[in-house]
């Protein structure tokens, strides 16, 4: 069976496409709504989500725990946060490959923010057989794509949570939006 290599999904979300941009481009504070994420160490001096920016993320996925290295591929404020997993490991990402890729798009729509999230399977070396069987294994029962799309949507949900419940100056609502309860 061919593997899905991408899944998304989107959410409206009540705050203007810069003040979600600003939450979800911070690494250190994707644990906040991820299920799986539990937050990252942003390597070098430079903090502001920029294109070439690096970061190692903790997850946790039951008993199981380990590390991603991940590196910026766009930070348009307002329009696009995107990263690469290419590096993973228990303690330190040391096995070195092509993991994944994460995308964000943001769209004014009626003063809020549609955000899609979108899941990459980068691991294109890996034959589908091999790739579903290990899928199966680490997911309990499901392929990437099918347990992605469980995680994109309680993500999505999350956040969304967390940014009406912040009100107008912690969602940046958009000027002149209704708030709608």
């Amino acid at each position: 069976m061919p593997r899905t290599m991408s899944v998304s999904d989107s959410i409206l979300i009540r705050a203007a496409p810069t003040a979600v941009y600003e939450r979800l481009s911070d690494p250190t504070a994707m644990g906040r709504w991820s299920p799986e994420n539990q937050g990252a160490r942003i390597l070098g001096e430079r903090r502001g989500a920029h294109v070439g920016m690096v970061f190692e993320g903790r997850n946790k996925r039951g008993a199981f725990r380990w590390t991603t290295r991940c590196t910026v591929t766009a930070a348009d404020p307002g329009e696009r946060f995107a990263f690469r997993v290419h590096a993973i490991g228990v303690r330190r990402p040391r096995l070195p490959g092509a993991i994944a890729l994460w995308e964000y798009r943001f769209e004014e729509v009626d003063g809020s923010t549609r955000v899609t999230e979108t899941w990459t399977d980068n691991r294109r070396a890996w034959p589908d057989l091999l790739a579903n069987a290990f899928d199966r294994v680490a997911t309990r029962g499901h392929t990437f794509a099918e347990f992605q799309r469980g995680n994109i949507r309680t993500t999505l949900e999350r956040l969304k949570a967390a940014l009406e419940q912040d009100g107008p100056k912690g969602a940046g609502r958009v000027e002149g939006s209704p708030r709608q309860g």
